[in-house]
């Protein structure tokens, strides 16, 4: 029995090595605009991609994918000679499909899934006759594909080395840590001002917007609650309210930039003249036109990425930093005052967590999770958008699944989730 134990589960290590991600290069067919990357998985015992994007030769892509391409009568008229075949996931195994379009002259095939992706796999005998590539594209990238480009495209497979140091990895790391450190560092060197002030009888009141709010356990439930009823509620209506989360979102970041670079706009020695007397709501305090001016680039800079939050190539720099500053206004602001309280917040969050992730499937009649499809967005969604704003166990928001494969932006976005 211990024997045959060992026996599956190296069967089951040397099936998950087998597995591999590579990349799918797609430009446009008139080539007017560059082109753009998207992840795909593919088994190198089928035939091995090149490391090297110049090595590769762009080929049309046949779009089939309204077939399963399980028999001789799927084949179209014209053969797939020089061209990389699309077809659905389904109904056949992966070696019936790559066998027909390998006999059809396909130099590759790609096929689209509408569930979670799997290793293409098979046999040795299967893997000794195919000498074409075969990889899975999700239905999500494919959906983004003929939106951008159309359906002409032209299209490259490949798989880039991976570095010895994944410098991705470093950086959330860094971005990570040095937030949850800089926050704490500043919510108690906050605490120890106060209390300093406090001693010396210091009679000038602490402004409102400084003072922490100590959370409690009722607090806690109703949060908790809240997270529930929200999940659930975008699980239905996701097209409606992932826009009313991005606002949430745009709208706290903004606040979160504010509070971090406040202390730093008011050692400036310029822009110290207030407002003239008047009686509008904020303004008869008359803040100094610095904080004004402050309060207009944030909400500024909130809003460019509202706007522009699907630009993949600087969008996401825009993104971190609002995530950063909200993580570090929230860590400044909010206070566990008791072990209590940690406590009974880590312990229903991991219930939240537990309960959407790996219970759900069995509630819903798609039997996905309510958790992954909200966060990656339905791949029905109308919206297009790359995933939303959710708290989490580990992270009081995150932004999840962006769609397509970037090697530098896209691991950064979920580096300022933790707190």
């Amino acid at each position: 029995m211990a024997a045959a134990r060992l026996a599956a589960s190296l069967l089951l290590l040397a099936a998950q090595v087998a597995c591999e991600f590579g990349v799918l290069r797609v430009v446009p067919q008139s080539g007017g605009t560059r082109g753009r990357d998207y992840c795909i998985l593919y088994n190198p015992q089928w035939a091995h991609l090149p490391h090297d994007l110049n090595k590769v030769s762009l080929l049309k892509l046949r779009d089939l994918s309204t077939t399963q391409l399980c028999s001789h009568l799927d084949v179209p008229v014209e053969d797939f000679t020089n061209q990389i075949a699309l077809v659905a996931r389904g109904n056949c195994t992966f070696y019936e499909k790559v066998r027909l379009a390998q006999g059809s002259g396909a130099h590759g095939l790609l096929i689209v899934s509408k569930e979670r992706l799997v290793p293409p796999r098979g046999n040795k005998t299967q893997y000794e006759e195919i000498s074409i590539p075969v990889a899975l594209l999700s239905h999500r990238d494919l959906q983004d594909i003929f939106r951008r480009f159309g359906h002409e495209v032209m299209v490259a497979l490949y798989a880039p080395s991976e570095p010895v140091m994944d410098y991705n990895m470093v950086i959330i790391f860094i971005m990570a840590v040095g937030t949850v450190a800089l926050g704490g560092y500043w919510a108690g060197s906050h605490d120890v001002k106060k209390r300093y002030m406090k001693h010396k009888r210091d009679d000038v009141p602490e402004k409102q917007e400084d003072e922490a709010v100590d959370v409690t356990p009722v607090m806690i439930c109703v949060f908790v609650v809240m997270c529930c009823f929200m999940l659930v509620l975008l699980y239905y209506f996701y097209d409606r309210l992932v826009y009313v989360i991005i606002g949430i979102f745009c709208l706290a970041s903004s606040t979160g930039l504010y509070s971090c670079l406040a202390p730093c706009v008011r050692k400036l020695p310029f822009c110290t003249c207030r407002v003239p007397d008047n009686n509008l709501p904020y303004f008869h305090k008359r803040p100094q036109a610095r904080m004004l001016l402050l309060a207009l680039f944030c909400v500024t800079v909130s809003v460019v990425w509202g706007v522009f939050r699907n630009e993949d190539q600087w969008a996401w720099v825009l993104q971190d930093t609002l995530g950063i500053a909200f993580c570090l206004y929230m860590l400044r602001t909010i206070r566990l005052p008791t072990f209590k309280a940690c406590t009974l917040l880590l312990l229903v969050l991991f219930v939240y967590d537990i309960f959407f992730v790996f219970i759900t499937p069995y509630l819903t009649k798609s039997g996905n999770s309510i958790m992954v499809e909200v966060a990656t967005g339905p791949s029905n969604s109308s919206t297009h958008e790359k995933g939303c704003w959710w708290p989490t166990a580990t992270g009081l928001i995150s932004r999840c699944s962006p769609p397509g494969f970037t090697l530098w932006p896209a691991p950064l976005p979920m580096a300022w989730a933790s707190w």
